[in-house]
């Protein structure tokens, strides 16, 4: 009897130890597996990656612009670019700052007489002329929409010229633009050379604070009469206005800048800025960007 008792319990316990092993073998199976997968899953972000970056060369080197930034806004990512650290200048995107500054210190229904200081620089309107009793909307419209830059210039006179420009050069270093210094409100003093992360900086900044800036740069309905009271377009220069992917931004041309732009796009259901300086074509580098991202999987 006692010997059928033992062998009862030697079995029980055989029986308990292999089905322990088992369980023991089927987790390190588990474990192995799950080691693979992960492994795996590496394996494919790094090929992804290497892709991207493949793309990304590929890429840079097509584009026209010197100096060329591409960042995801709703995550701060940057997706693409090239010569960031050069300095150049930035010619009408100064526009956007001066935008700022009005919106966040001005009255914009307050209104101005033009005068011959007013009225200086480059890029005259008819308009806009001597003696005419303005709103400071009026002029940040005609400023941004048809990059009329004494339009830019009588914005500064609400407050005082020197206090307008330096309010733009402090709100540059609140945004941490680090290279960024603005000589004028239109941007038409070649020594106002920014770096392209600084331009990302203002676009972020404008995106998140100031969507009614954006929404101006994509107006084309905006008239004003001449002095014989005839009413005149303001003709919107930024060859993406129409585009209904396009959120808002400025160009801008100079000579010594060649052509530039800070424009915002939805690009797959994302905020994407692209800043490009001292372009040849600007607008042909655009394009070239919005179609490598939307035929790429690097925002999918």
């Amino acid at each position: 009897m006692k010997h059928k008792v033992f062998f009862i319990l030697f079995n029980i316990l055989l029986l308990v130890f292999l089905f322990s092993g088992i369980k023991t073998v089927e987790a390190s199976v588990q474990e192995e597996r799950a080691r693979l997968i992960q492994q795996i899953q590496a394996i494919q972000k790094e090929i992804q990656r290497l892709k991207a970056l493949i793309l990304n060369f590929k890429l840079q080197k097509e584009i026209n612009a010197e100096s060329c930034l591409v960042v995801n806004l709703s995550d701060n990512s940057v997706i693409l670019e090239k010569n960031i650290d050069r300095l150049y200048p930035i010619a009408s995107i100064a526009k956007l700052m001066s935008a700022v500054i009005a919106f966040e210190n001005i009255d914009t229904s307050q209104t101005i007489t033009l005068t011959e200081k007013m009225l200086e620089p480059l890029g005259y309107s008819p308009s806009l002329f001597l003696s005419l009793n303005v709103s400071a909307k009026n002029l940040l419209k005609a400023s941004l929409i048809q990059s009329t830059n004494d339009a830019a210039e009588s914005l500064t006179y609400f407050l005082e010229k020197e206090k307008f420009l330096n309010l733009m050069n402090q709100k540059a270093k609140e945004l941490n633009m680090t290279n960024a210094f603005f000589y004028d409100a239109h941007g038409l003093n070649p020594s106002s050379r920014f770096a392209v992360p600084d331009i990302a900086k203002l676009l972020t900044y404008i995106y998140e604070n100031h969507p009614e800036i954006l929404s101006i740069t994509k107006n084309d309905n905006f008239w004003l009469p001449d002095q014989t009271g005839r009413l005149l377009k303001f003709k919107n220069v930024n060859n993406f206005y129409q585009e209904p992917d396009f959120i808002g931004g400025k160009t801008g041309y100079l000579p010594e800048a060649k052509q530039t732009s800070a424009l915002l796009f939805n690009v797959n259901e994302e905020p994407i800025a692209i800043v490009l300086l001292y372009s040849k074509n600007r607008q042909t580098d655009t394009l070239r960007i919005l179609d490598w991202l939307k035929n790429n999987s690097v925002l999918k």
